[in-house]
């Protein structure tokens, strides 16, 4: 069974780090791309990274330039969002998205609370 799992979010304080994983079972996403997307409250559903293939070239949101960092362990079949210097607008449902055998998998997401 195919399946992405996400886990690390939590409630943070402004200026802090989380790091968010999205693991993969049921294929091996080494070479696929992967997306980290982000859903806020009342608001629409926005890509924040994407990383392509085996190569780990990535691409970032430019409200997220600078302060995140997408990244994959191969030999965990994980894919990761380095977050620092989180911001209050960075509260969010946070999912990863990968294709695979020609459809588009979610995972089922993690909440990020940034809050003083």
């Amino acid at each position: 069974q195919v399946q992405l799992v996400e886990s690390g979010g939590g409630s943070v304080q402004p200026g802090e780090s989380l790091r968010l994983s999205c693991a993969a079972s049921g294929f091996t996403f080494s070479d696929n791309v992967v997306k980290w997307y982000r859903q806020a409250l009342g608001k629409e559903r926005e890509l924040v990274a994407v990383i392509f293939g085996a190569a780990g070239s990535a691409d970032y949101a430019d409200s997220v330039k600078g302060r995140f960092t997408i990244s994959r362990d191969n030999a965990k079949n994980t894919v990761y969002l380095q977050m620092s210097s989180l911001k209050s607008e960075d509260t969010a449902v946070y999912y990863c998205n990968a294709w695979y055998g020609g459809r588009t998998y979610w995972g089922q997401g993690t909440q990020v609370t940034v809050s003083s």
